[in-house]
């Protein structure tokens, strides 16, 4: 008869919620987007953070864009949401995370991408083809 192994104590849940932008401009010929370095892997990311209580996900999405990159932008249209789990902390605790990303379409009004803040190592316009480069992960 196989062993039976003792039921491992669930970890509980918390939803969270996130937003960012894909902020974009054009420059002659080629559409640009802003892409920001993270982290002490200086990852390419996308702008984004967490929902503010009170806030929506298109307003986060701009405020993130603002304060990572430096840009203001104009909200054009929802491109996706994206979903999935990880295990962190909350405080002390060990929690499951499940996590909501919501990705805006944004179109660049102003702002100078080297007033990004303390958080982000860089901020860079990347012209798009060469960004869907920096962005994907490798399998």
């Amino acid at each position: 008869m196989p062993e039976e192994k003792p039921d491992k104590p669930k970890l509980p849940v918390v939803d969270q919620v996130s937003s960012g932008g894909v902020a974009f401009r054009i420059s002659g010929e080629l559409i640009e987007v802003a892409l920001i370095s993270f982290g002490k892997e200086n990852r390419w990311q996308l702008p984004k953070g967490l929902v503010d209580p009170g806030e929506t996900p298109e307003l986060t999405a701009v405020r993130e864009v603002r304060e990572e990159a430096g840009l203001t932008t104009e909200l054009l249209a929802q491109l996706d949401k994206i979903e999935y789990w990880y295990v962190g902390n909350k405080g002390s605790q060990r929690v499951r995370f499940h996590k909501f990303v919501y990705f805006y379409l944004l179109r660049y009004t102003s702002g100078n991408i080297q007033d990004h803040d303390w958080e982000v190592n860089e901020a860079r316009w990347v012209e798009i083809n060469l960004a869907q480069k920096l962005l994907a992960f490798q399998i």
